[in-house]
Parts: C-alpha cells; sequence; structure tokens
C-alpha cells in the first residue's frame, strides 16, 4: 500500500469520526469511550451504571468483540438498546466501526451512551472512532504504574476509574503513587476509585456521567424530545 492511499485512508477515518461527533451532538447524546486492559472490569461497570442510572436516564451500549459470533456477554440480558460490533482483529473500535453501530440504535430514545472497546490500552488516540469522552478503566492488579506504562489514554482521558478497590487488603497497591503517576499525565480528569462488586465509589461516577448529560441539556443539543 502506497503512503498517498494510507493517508487517504486515514483523512476518510478522520473525516467519518467528525461525522460521528456531529451525529451524536445532533441527538444530544452523551458518548463515553471506556477503554482498558483485559480484566480491569469495563463490563460490569456497566452493569453497575445501569443498574444505579437506568431509571433516571435511557441508555444505550455499543460493545465490540474481537470474535465473530461473537461469545455470550452479561450485557445480552439487558432490556436497553444494545449493538456488538466485531472488530475484524483490529486492536479497537475504528470510526466505521462504530457508524454502522450508530446505524442500528435509536438514538432518538438515548441519552447516555456506553461503548465499551475490546480489551487493551494500545490504540492510538489519534485513531478516534468520534465519541466525545473518553473514560480509561484500570484496576488495582495491574499496579499502580498502570498510567506510566500506558501514557497516552490516560494522559487524552476525560475520566479514569481505578477498580477492585476491595482486593486493596490483599494487594501491595499504593495508591498515592497511582494518583501521582496518574496527575503527571492528566492533572484535570476526575479519578474515580471504585469497587463494582462492593458499590464503593460508584455513586460519584454515576454524579459525573449524570453531569455530563445535564450539561449536554443546558448547551442546547439535540432535537425537542
Amino acid at each position: 500500500m502506497t503512503l498517498t492511499r494510507i493517508e487517504r485512508i486515514l483523512s476518510a477515518e478522520v473525516r467519518l469520526a467528525e461525522d460521528n461527533l456531529a451525529l451524536l451532538q445532533a441527538m444530544g447524546i452523551v458518548a463515553v469511550h471506556l477503554q482498558s486492559s483485559p480484566g480491569a472490569g469495563k463490563t460490569y461497570l456497566i452493569l453497575r451504571t445501569v443498574e444505579s442510572l437506568g431509571r433516571r436516564l435511557r441508555l444505550g451500549i455499543v460493545q465490540a468483540s474481537l470474535s465473530l459470533p461473537s461469545p455470550p456477554s452479561p450485557l445480552d440480558h439487558l432490556d436497553l438498546p444494545y449493538v456488538q460490533v466485531y472488530t475484524g482483529g483490529r486492536p479497537g473500535l475504528d470510526a466505521g466501526m462504530f457508524r454502522d453501530a450508530l446505524e442500528q440504535l435509536p438514538l432518538a430514545d438515548i441519552d447516555l451512551l456506553l461503548v465499551e472497546d475490546i480489551g487493551t490500552l494500545t490504540p492510538s488516540p489519534e485513531h478516534s472512532p468520534g465519541i466525545p469522552l473518553r473514560a480509561v478503566v484500570t484496576s488495582l492488579p495491574e499496579g499502580e504504574e498502570c498510567a506510566s506504562r500506558y501514557p497516552e489514554p490516560f494522559a487524552h482521558a476525560s475520566a479514569i476509574v481505578l477498580n477492585k478497590l476491595d482486593l486493596l487488603p490483599a494487594l501491595d497497591f499504593d495508591r498515592a503513587r497511582f494518583r501521582q503517576a496518574v496527575r503527571r499525565l492528566n492533572p484535570t480528569a476526575p479519578l474515580f476509585e471504585v469497587s463494582c462488586r462492593t458499590g464503593e465509589g460508584l455513586e460519584k461516577w454515576g454524579d459525573w456521567l449524570l453531569g455530563e448529560v445535564e450539561k449536554c441539556r443546558q448547551a442546547g443539543r439535540g432535537p425537542d424530545r
């Protein structure tokens, strides 16, 4: 493949990502791109978010999958708009995949769209699918230097979630060191320390999501509903 062709493909991808952003804004939808290493607990975080916010907001979910057919997911039985997207072996959702998912969703019936990417922190922020908010999820077993190992996702995150706080008594995890590593990369993104198992810290995470939806409404985005 020539350099010119690669540049054309990347340019088209950027335009499609911009179109996705514009569509979400036009529909008044707050979308959050959840990224993590495998096993950090993105799916469980989504389930707990649905439990806490499902009666206050109209939720939708997009979940990326590495395999086809997609394996069973705990999200399969939720009574809300839900689409699985096959990534074709790529290291994360791209703008085209996300657009395909958007076209399968009842966008007029969604306030908050949670987008679970595959389990990796390697995709470059430059290759955005066109999702306005990015939440990086990590967990105690990954160690307090996780942010230092994957600086780009943490530096570009809109929010950071440290999950599995219930394991703290069993692990040698220095929370202060973790916070310092995060703040060196991203001084402003809210940091939520949670346990999806016990529910600790999840209220603040939910409040942040509610706040983002409220900001969208106050900005007058989306059609009259």
